[in-house]
């Protein structure tokens, strides 16, 4: 049975419902962070706005705006965090083997089968800038620009923020601007439950005249609890604000300001303050390119070579296995053939030197059954015959070396 993307994922995140949802390896701190959030929000629905109701009702409507404020808030905060923990944030699919316009093969130690290697690094354009990208051996593939990898995900996000654990997802091109929205959200409901606490205080004192503040908060002493709270928040999610909008407004990421901040380099993303946030809040969200929830289509097997394309280190290896294996056979294959003729040289040569032994013989045998004296003429006539018999001994042997040296050429 075929398989879905998201079953067969191979980076940290986790699925729910189908591949419908994806979060984070540490989505255990989703509901930690909810947590933070409600409680602090019923304690204040209970035992401030309860009261400021009761103060203001009487005269005029004011008393429903505490609890329709604290309520709107809330939901917007966690509409927000689920927004930004459970949405692709920009991830790259991954590739099943390197880019085959980009290999390239090293000889330089001397084997005779070349190593493939990858360029670390090359020079895109943006905005008529050459900007370098770095190749992800985990993803293999070349990050785009402003893409960078996680190492909690396990994945090569788009215009990569940061990865936050208050949310268990990482936050790139496609959820940054819920979670701005999140955290600036956050904050405003600090602020809302410290400025209701204040005045449900200052309400106590006008109340009864003559009472200091110390009294008026012996008297509610959940409103002080949660002006400490708040307080304390406020300068976490508080300032995360203000040093968003700073980033938003120069076009930078987290962990471009965190990289970047002592090298001095020329943002080429900056486009002014203005477009840099109708970038960030007015442009439509890019599609994922990812679907978790299609099938995956098996791949075919192919019959490929080295010098064109790549394989995983699996079928890399067996290749090279059997490539070996196919060469030895071919130098035994050719060990045989030379000894073939090697013999058959050895062979001939032995004819050679008995044809040579057979001549002297009969020459022998023919000066011995005459025993008739010569003359020198004829002595040296004799033997200008026999060195003629010679050379055409050595010559006919010389052919058939040359044949059988060509026979061995074309054996090999």
């Amino acid at each position: 049975m075929a398989r879905r993307v998201f079953e067969a994922w191979k980076g940290n995140n986790k699925f729910v419902f189908g591949g419908r949802l994806i979060f984070g390896p540490d989505a255990w701190s989703i509901p930690f962070t909810i947590l933070l959030i409600l409680t602090p929000v019923v304690f204040f629905s209970i035992f401030v706005v309860t009261h400021l109701h009761n103060e203001f009702l009487p005269n005029n409507a004011a008393g429903h705006v505490f609890f329709v404020g604290v309520i709107l808030i809330s939901v917007f905060v966690l509409i927000f965090l689920f927004l930004t923990s459970a949405r692709d944030p920009g991830i790259v699919p991954r590739n099943s083997h390197p880019p085959e316009e980009e290999l390239c093969y090293d000889t330089s130690d001397g084997r005779q089968t070349p190593t493939v290697q990858i360029p670390r690094t090359k020079e895109v354009m943006v905005y008529g800038v050459a900007v370098r990208v770095k190749y992800c051996d985990t993803c293999m593939l070349y990050r785009p620009p402003r893409c960078s990898h996680c190492s909690i995900c396990d994945n090569c996000v788009e215009r990569f923020d940061h990865h936050c654990p208050w949310v268990g997802q990482c936050i790139g091109v496609r959820n940054y601007r819920c979670f701005f929205m999140f955290v600036s959200s956050a904050a405003l409901l600090c602020i809302y439950i410290f400025s209701m606490s204040a005045l449900y205080i200052k309400v106590l004192m006008d109340r009864n005249q003559g009472t200091t503040v110390w009294r008026a908060m012996r008297e509610s002493p959940w409103s002080v609890m949660l002006m400490i709270y708040c307080f304390i928040s406020l300068w976490f999610v508080g300032g995360l604000t203000g040093f968003h909008l700073y980033l938003i407004s120069t076009n930078q990421t987290t962990y471009e300001n965190f990289r970047y901040r002592s090298d001095n380099r020329i943002n080429v993303y900056n486009r002014g303050c203005s477009n840099n946030f109708l970038e960030i809040f007015c442009s439509k969200v890019k599609p994922s390119r990812n679907d978790f929830r299609a099938f995956i289509k098996e791949e075919t097997p192919r019959n490929i070579t080295l010098a064109t394309t790549w394989e995983g280190p699996e079928e890399a290896e067996e290749e090279n296995r059997e490539e070996r294996r196919q060469k030895v056979e071919e130098d035994l294959d050719m060990d045989e053939d030379v000894m073939k003729l090697q013999q058959r040289f050895n062979k001939e040569e032995e004819g050679i030197d008995q044809s040579h032994q057979k001549i002297d013989i009969d020459l022998l045998r023919n000066e011995s059954n005459e025993r008739v004296p010569t003359t020198r003429s004829e002595a040296k006539h004799g033997r200008t015959r026999s060195d003629a018999q010679d050379d055409e001994l050595v010559a006919g042997s010389s052919v058939r070396e040359s044949r059988s040296y060509a026979a061995a050429e074309e054996g090999r």
